[in-house]
């Protein structure tokens, strides 16, 4: 088992492991109460957030990510 060090700085984007999907759809919780879709919206953010901090790169763009699950939320 690989065990991250949260306190490493950040890797360098050209050799840093490369998250490309698939990426997880937030398009079942669409149903949801508007106040719990923006819980499953902050709590997608969240967990990017801390793949990046453990040095991961996304390949989906921050701007496109959250495009992408509000647009499955509805929100």
């Amino acid at each position: 088992m690989i065990i991250l060090n949260p306190h490493a700085p950040p890797q360098d984007a050209r050799t840093a492991p490369v998250i490309v999907g698939p990426w997880p759809s937030y398009a079942a919780f669409a149903d949801l109460p508007e106040q719990k879709r923006w819980v499953m919206y902050s709590g997608a953010k969240a967990h990017r957030e801390m793949l990046e901090q453990a040095g991961f790169v996304m390949s989906e763009a921050y701007d496109d990510f959250v495009r992408r699950v509000t647009r499955e939320l509805n929100l």
